[in-house]
């Protein structure tokens, strides 16, 4: 390694996530945890959770059959093809161009930004086909959704294998915590902080928000035309299943409208670009996050109005919390503070948020997101504990980047971080964490 280069790129001395032997258990875990939500509630496997029974468990196992019943060519075929629609889509839809953040080159990436014009696109296309073929002819993701995992997981392990080969290529920018010479970790991590970049293309953010998020809406609309099948219509299709399509159709959206907001975040700004995002946006985001609308298709829940209102409110106050908070950052960082919010300015010249939201918590955005995770689960009802899977595992994501967050700030704002931590002390839910 040249001496320009070290300084560029210099060599990561520490691990996140238990470093190698954590990285290749999640690498592995993540896909087969994605399975094993399906087949651990699917009415096709018998409930949710159905039967546990050993000895059959270990005979679907040891069973070619059912392995090679993972694979749909159909599926494939239909996914690769979603991904073909959202590169046409990116590439052919105007946009506005935003630069991100300075780079250690001292460059910045520009953008395009098209996302929310390509949902309008895709949502579009797909209501005028259920109008005019019927729901029937959307429900393709609930009877064919075990070969869409599998066509999701091997088009993240390609990209994965893909990016950390060309990260290797002279002149590419590494992240700073995706260069530990480890194979196994530098793989899962990200070694390259912006592969397979091109002009305004750039890998990383295309799958921040299109091919998984704007396909998570779509399999909640498939599970919305099963069920109107399966009920006489959508007329009949129960008020919690249009509750979990609410929802999360409206957070989907809203992240695609503010699709300049995540050009600050961690993921863009720092984490490579490696299985763990390719995986995480390509296949976990999609067919994990639709489970409670998988769930009532096979397990109708009417909630009537009371609780239907009192769960609109729980998300209506999560979602709330969550668009001031960031709104507040947003203004901060771009110079404006419409509301006056105090602030501690650390020696550095950098100035902290310690009034509004961001004085009640260091990440109330995280609050936000943890309500209205609850409220996405609250419409199954309380017979099985498998459909709030996603707020568990959102909580422990949650706190896991906070935690990084806050190291990356003691590291970057030194003796002010302590000052600071005494002036906000709560880390997300305030009184409480």
């Amino acid at each position: 390694m040249s001496k320009q280069n070290s300084v560029l790129n210099p060599r990561t001395t520490s691990y996140e996530f238990l470093g190698p032997p954590g990285a290749l258990l999640i690498t592995l875990g993540v896909p087969i945890t994605t399975y094993a939500l399906y087949f651990g509630c699917s009415e096709h496997s018998g409930g949710c959770p159905p039967a546990f029974v050993p000895s059959r468990v270990s005979l679907a196992l040891s069973d070619p059959t059912w392995w090679k019943g993972l694979w749909d060519t159909q599926a494939s075929i239909m996914y690769l093809g979603w991904y073909a629609f959202c590169l046409a889509a990116w590439a052919i839809l105007p946009g506005d161009r935003v630069e991100g953040t300075t780079l250690r080159t001292g460059g910045k990436k520009t953008y395009k930004i098209n996302a929310f014009s390509t949902s309008l696109l895709a949502l579009g296309l797909t209501c005028g086909v259920i109008y005019r073929h019927g729901p029937q002819s959307f429900t393709f993701f609930y009877e064919k959704f075990v070969g869409f995992i599998t066509a999701a997981v091997i088009m993240s392990v390609v990209q994965g294998v893909a990016c950390y080969v060309a990260s290797f290529r002279p002149g590419a920018i590494l992240a700073l915590g995706g260069n530990t010479g480890n194979p196994i970790y530098d793989f899962y991590i990200g070694r390259e902080l912006n592969p397979m970049s091109w002009g305004s293309f750039d890998l990383k953010t295309f799958n921040e928000l299109r091919p998984g998020l704007i396909l998570w809406t779509l399999i909640d609309v498939s599970m919305v035309c099963e069920q109107a099948v399966r009920r006489g219509g959508f007329s009949q299709v129960t008020d919690s299943l249009w509750l979990v399509l609410l929802f999360q159709g409206w957070y989907v959206a809203d992240a695609l409208y503010n699709e300049p907001a995540i050009l600050t975040t961690m993921d863009i700004t720092t984490d490579g670009f490696g299985f763990m995002l390719s995986v995480g946006d390509l296949a976990w985001v999609p067919f994990v996050y639709c489970l409670q609308a998988r769930y009532l298709v096979f397990n109708p829940v009417v909630l009537g109005p009371v609780w239907t209102a009192a769960i609109v409110a729980v998300n209506l106050t999560g979602f709330y919390i969550f668009r001031t908070a960031n709104g507040e950052k947003n203004d901060f960082r771009n110079g404006k503070n419409p509301k006056n919010l105090q602030y501690f300015t650390a020696e550095s010249g950098s100035k902290l948020l310690i009034s509004g939201w961001w004085g009640r918590s260091r990440h109330p955005n995280y609050l936000g997101d943890l309500v209205m995770a609850l409220a996405w689960s609250l419409p199954t009802g309380f017979t099985t504990p498998i459909t709030y899977f996603y707020v568990t595992y959102f909580a422990v994501l949650l706190i896991h980047r906070q935690r990084r967050d806050d190291h990356m700030c003691e590291i970057k704002y030194g003796k002010d971080w302590k000052k600071y931590q005494k002036l906000v002390p709560y880390r997300i839910i305030p009184y409480v964490y």
